[in-house]
């Protein structure tokens, strides 16, 4: 489930006579102000402000002092994360002029490769910003603009920003509405550059003219590993799109990821997906969820599937296949299929029959090793099967999203956090941020260190 980005906290401050409810971080003053700085990314902060005027953010400057911590420590390939939906503590979002300030910070520092700033306020003020950052920070890998409010003209910024950086490996721009035009630019952008390995423009507004262009330049590009094209806006019921990604995946022999959930795919979009991958030799995780495929569909990517050996990970999550779609699959692999380690069939209407097939084909199949089925229809046989899966040993825990409790002698089951991408919006405010258990997709399909 999409979760969307918390409002920006408004800039007025409580009166000094209100009591205040909330406890005073130990990273600010008693009044609630930012403490003094020490020393290291902090004093530099804190120069900037004061040159410019600036409002002093006490989170910024705590996250600046972990920061200086791990330096002195010695450890180097720091990520920078100052995102703004944290709720563990009072967060003030990052705007444009804030971000020039860390830009600045960030400038020709050798310990720093990563900089998340999801869901602040950037907008295209602070597109511009990271234009110069990614010409002048030449030890950037990762950088995350996720729902930061960028436009067109920042997407075009950055993309263009893309053409003569040779650093950066993995861009995340999710939820910025950069639109068809913004999306051109990027895909012009692959064109020319050759660094960039992992490219997220997922809930972007991107158009039918722009997913077209990404598909037509990915059959020359060599460089992109990972592709994220989430939920463009389509209009039409000829699945267009579906056609020129085939065609794209018969001639790239480099992609690894590809993530086209909400593309409207039907089961004729679908067939053109499998007819590429009986050429296709690299793709390995494949994620059609959240479409209108259907168990017509589940006949070809069964065919697939006996001959595909690349393939790993398959996310059908949130389509119909059914218990006809499930019983297509379950004899594949249980007879020949020996290369997919995870399949997500969740809320795919399918019930006992087609759940209990799954089960049993995994019980032949050595090497699927993750899947998950919540949002079903289980009955008591589904229940008892994936009880007995795990009670053997056969499934283990983290790799399925339920687990088995008895009440009165009969077996049901319950949902855990686990699946492909369960962080793929946000992340938990305790526990391991990016942990294999919730987000199997990348622990089995390395693409980058990052979702």
């Amino acid at each position: 489930m999409q979760r969307c980005p918390q409002e920006a906290r408004p800039e007025s401050r409580t009166p000094p006579s209100a009591p205040s409810t909330t406890p005073t971080p130990a990273w600010a003053a008693a009044d609630g102000s930012a403490a003094e700085p020490i020393g290291g990314l902090q004093e530099y902060y804190y120069e900037l402000c004061m040159e410019k005027s600036q409002e002093i953010k006490p989170f910024i400057l705590h996250i600046l002092q972990e920061v200086d911590e791990e330096i002195e420590k010695g450890l180097a390939g720091i990520t920078l994360n100052v995102a703004g939906n944290c709720h563990l503590m009072p967060v003030e979002r990052v705007t444009g002029e804030d971000f020039w300030i860390l830009c600045r910070i960030l400038k020709n520092n050798p310990y720093i490769n990563g900089l998340d700033v999801r869901y602040n306020l950037i907008s295209d003020v602070g597109a511009s910003y990271a234009t110069e950052l990614l010409q002048k920070q030449h030890n950037l890998i990762y950088l995350n603009l996720m729902f930061n409010d960028i436009g067109p003209e920042g997407g075009e910024l950055i993309a263009k920003a893309l053409h003569k950086n040779t650093t950066l490996k993995h861009l995340r721009m999710t939820g910025n509405k950069i639109e068809n035009k913004g999306g051109m630019f990027f895909a012009a952008m692959l064109q020319i550059n050759s660094s960039l390995e992992k490219l997220d423009l997922g809930d972007s507004d991107l158009g039918m003219q722009s997913v077209i262009a990404f598909a037509t330049v990915l059959t020359q590009n060599q460089t992109i590993k990972g592709l994220n094209l989430n939920r463009p806006i389509l209009y039409g019921e000829q699945e267009e799109s579906t056609v020129h990604l085939g065609h794209m995946l018969k001639e790239n022999q480099c992609l690894v990821e590809l993530h086209v959930c909400k593309h409207d795919i039907k089961n004729c979009g679908m067939k053109q997906f499998c007819d590429a991958l009986y050429l296709n030799r690299s793709l390995r995780y494949l994620d059609v969820s959240c479409n209108k495929i259907t168990q017509d569909g589940m006949v070809c990517l069964a065919d697939v599937l006996k001959s595909n050996t690349t393939l790993e990970v398959i996310d059908l999550s949130f389509n119909r296949i059914e218990n006809a779609g499930a019983n297509y699959l379950s004899d594949t692999l249980a007879s020949h299929n020996r290369t997919l380690k995870a399949l997500s069939v969740v809320s795919n209407n399918i019930e006992g029959e087609g759940l209990v097939a799954l089960s049993q084909s995994m019980k032949t199949n050595p090497t699927l090793s993750n899947i998950y089925i919540w949002g079903n229809k289980f009955d008591e046989a589904t229940c008892v099967a994936y009880s007995d899966l795990i009670h053997m040993g056969r499934l283990k825990s983290d790799n399925t999203d339920v687990e088995p409790f008895v009440v009165d002698g009969h077996v049901y089951l319950a949902e855990v956090s686990n699946g492909l991408k369960r962080h793929y919006y946000w992340t938990p405010g305790y526990g391991e941020a990016c942990s294999p258990s919730s987000n199997a997709g990348l622990t089995l399909v390395p693409v980058g260190q990052y979702l």
